[in-house]
């Protein structure tokens, strides 16, 4: 009797791949902290086990210093060998290992994208004995039954090795670029400075870094260049309604002094009243990137924050696979089916109603295509259970979907141009929406403005009362949100749909940014400028561009995954080459910057309770314990204190106590949730044990 053993991503698309191929879901079993589904079908014993992600990643070859660089060896190894916190992962593997044994056929069925062919080609072959040779692969893009049953039928008689190629030589660059130049300007700081404060950079890091130092500049540097505006207002028919002049912008002071003092309390007539109507398209269906930024402009979430979220609902079979760069919707999704599934909820029953009632359900699409995914669309199957953010989220998915199957929507743009002295131009605009169409559905995320004008007629004459001239000032561009940081990264090619949001997030951990407007801080100014001036090819954003147009030809089998790296490699030497034999001039420009965050890092927002100095955590040189201690004990002035937690990684709150307002932290320990804490709470708290 044939025994396949299939490898999936996650524990819940195990779980949803099993109750799909037994009908109902059978029992867990575990073996090394491994929970698998085993089931009886038509051609054998199936055995369905999850991976929970990466299990094996790059690494230097051998046991070499993490502060040695360059590194121009590695292989790949074991996760949980290389990074702390995965200790969990030796049993999964060896659970892995023991099913493998029994097996004699193998089927991948992680999410069919880079990331997940390599999460399952490393597994196959790493954990499974070389089973990589043999296995074969599913394909889908829901959890739903029958897209799954479908997928086991159809899987392929072997890997999408292109695919599996281009990820791992995309790994594989990231980690030399990333290990290389992080090592560099890490050890060069430490060394100049004394302070040890992670540096990084990376491939893409580096040139999106870039974008936002380069805005800071724009931002400082721009001259503020004055300019007039016109505000006219007149009354029409006992109501008063602003005109716009002809001239947007004067860059004249005195041009609009005599504008406004030669229209006020003047007569204009009417000379000309136009209507013209316009239709507009359903916007295309989603892709990745354009979900984060409608999520970031609408429910203001942040495109990680956004993508999590969503992986949750494709986990739930709610949606279809999210990490996709297509805005078409093949008729193969079965669009009828779908609507009747979304028609079972009051909230869509109506909507979906009129769409059906139509003779052709005929979506609009984007230019954009995946060849493994459609764009993101529900799957008909009805939520059970969501928090009120992800019933946002989803309910940003469905009216998006509907909104494309729905007609044009038809607006009216009316227009009376309107003269003073036969000389003075003014405009009185307005806008109706005729025939909602799609924005109906698109609810409330469609909304646009309506503006009715009164009724007018050509040769009227009204009275301008209010004319005046006032002055702005030309503004400098605005910084960069993590929505329009998003867009910039995907205008310009790189990074990819899965990558960029942990690259945004990347730089708010590293502190290279502070704030929602991202404020580059001391620190990313200092390392891009020296990026600059020591490996500008490094924060180049064409190179960064050349580097994943190579990667994209090994997914269509145009290059190979040695030609491709071995000409990325020619190009890093002589950068590290230089970065180390200027080691020292480069940490002489990083030390002040180093300092500096390392002290904001430290400092606590909440003054010494004994004597209202400034408040630091510190680490004792002795002990190695941790703890906060008044910055007035340097000159003995004070000596308050407060201890720490000392497992897990410490991160001080934006929150403060409510009892007592001190300063909140999180304690973060592997598998745990985190542990909030008030420090001043928790030492009266032993004090009024020990006095009980």
């Amino acid at each position: 009797m044939t025994r396949t053993l299939i490898i999936c991503e996650k524990p819940d698309a195990a779980r949803r791949l099993a109750e799909a191929l037994a009908d109902r879901l059978p029992p867990a079993r575990k073996r090394h902290g491994l929970r698998y589904f085993e089931l009886s079908a038509a051609d054998g014993i199936i055995v369905v086990c999850p991976v929970l992600g990466h299990l094996y990643t790059v690494d230097a070859r051998g046991s070499r210093s993490r502060r040695e660089y360059p590194v121009w060896d590695f292989e790949w190894k074991p996760k949980y060998q290389v990074e702390r916190g995965f200790e969990r992962q030796e049993g999964l593997l060896r659970a892995i290992h023991e099913l493998a044994q029994k097996a004699d056929r193998f089927i991948d069925a992680c999410d069919y994208d880079i990331e997940g062919s390599v999460i399952g080609y490393m597994t196959l072959k790493y954990a499974c004995g070389g089973a990589d040779i043999k296995a074969g692969r599913m394909r889908f893009s829901t959890l739903t039954k029958s897209d799954l049953k479908e997928a086991y039928i159809n899987a392929s008689a072997q890997l999408d090795h292109n695919l599996v190629q281009a990820g791992i030589c995309r790994h594989e660059i990231d980690w030399l670029y990333g290990v290389n130049l992080s090592r560099a300007l890490t050890e060069s700081a430490r060394k100049s400075s004394g302070e040890y404060l992670n540096i990084s950079t990376g491939r893409v890091q580096g040139p999106t870094l870039k974008f936002v130092t380069e805005r800071e500049v724009q931002i400082s540097t721009h001259v503020p260049i004055p300019y007039w505006t016109i505000t006219a207002q007149a009354d029409i028919d006992e109501r008063t309604v602003p005109l716009e002049y002809s001239k947007k912008r004067l860059e004249k002071k005195i041009e609009a002094e005599d504008v406004a003092a030669n229209t006020r309390n003047r007569t204009g007539r009417v000379e000309r009243i136009e209507e013209r109507h316009v239709s507009i398209k359903p916007p295309p269906p989603f892709d990745l990137s354009e979900l984060q930024s409608e999520s970031y402009r609408h429910l203001h979430l942040g495109p990680s924050q956004t993508l999590r979220i969503l992986e949750r609902l494709y986990l739930q079979a709610l949606i279809s696979y999210p990490r996709t760069g297509s805005q078409k919707l093949p008729a193969s999704i079965g669009y009828e089916a779908i609507l009747k599934g979304l028609q079972k909820s009051a909230g869509y029953r109506d909507l979906v109603s009129e769409l059906l009632s139509q003779p052709v359900l005929r979506p609009v699409e984007g230019g954009k295509a995946d060849p493994a995914h459609p764009a993101v669309y529900p799957t008909g199957r009805l939520p059970r259970r969501l928090s009120t953010i992800e019933s946002r989220v989803y309910d940003l998915v469905v009216r998006r979907f509907m909104a494309a199957f729905a007609p044009a929507a038809e607006r009216a743009i009316q227009r009376a141009t309107v003269t003073v002295s036969g000389r003075y131009v003014f405009y009185l605009r307005g806008s109706a929406t005729v025939c909602p169409g799609w924005m109906r559905f698109y609810q409330p995320y469609g909304v646009v403005s309506e503006t009715s004008i009164p009724h007018l007629r050509e040769g009227q004459e009204i009275l301008f009362k209010e004319v005046s001239a006032v002055q702005h000032f030309s503004a400098p561009p605005p910084r960069y949100n993590p929505g329009s940081l998003l867009r910039m990264m995907e205008h310009n090619g790189i990074g990819t749909k899965a990558t960029r949001s942990g690259i945004i997030d990347l730089l708010y951990k590293r502190g290279y940014v502070a704030g929602e407007a991202m404020r580059p801080t001391l620190l990313a100014t200092k390392v891009i400028e020296v990026l600059e001036k020591y490996c500008p090819k490094i924060v180049d954003v064409s190179f960064t561009r050349d580097l994943e147009v190579k990667m994209d030809r090994i997914e269509a089998g145009e290059a190979t995954h040695d030609g491709v790296l071995s000409e990325a490699v020619k190009q890093l030497r002589p950068v590290m080459e230089r970065l180390k034999s200027d080691e020292e001039m480069l940490g002489r420009d990083l030390r002040i910057a180093v300092r500096q965050l390392v002290m904001e890092k430290s400092m606590i927002k909440v003054p010494c309770p004994s004597c209202g100095l400034a408040l630091r955590v510190v680490r004792s040189a002795k002990t190695r314990k941790r703890f906060i201690e008044c910055s007035g004990s340097s000159t003995h002035q004070c000596r308050f204190t407060l201890p720490l937690p000392q497992l897990g990684r410490l991160e001080p709150l934006e929150k403060f106590c409510e009892r007592c307002g001190f300063q909140l932290f999180a304690t973060w320990r592997w598998g745990k949730r985190p542990l909030v804490s008030c420090p001043k709470c928790y030492v009266e708290g032993l004090r009024r044990t020990k006095s009980n």
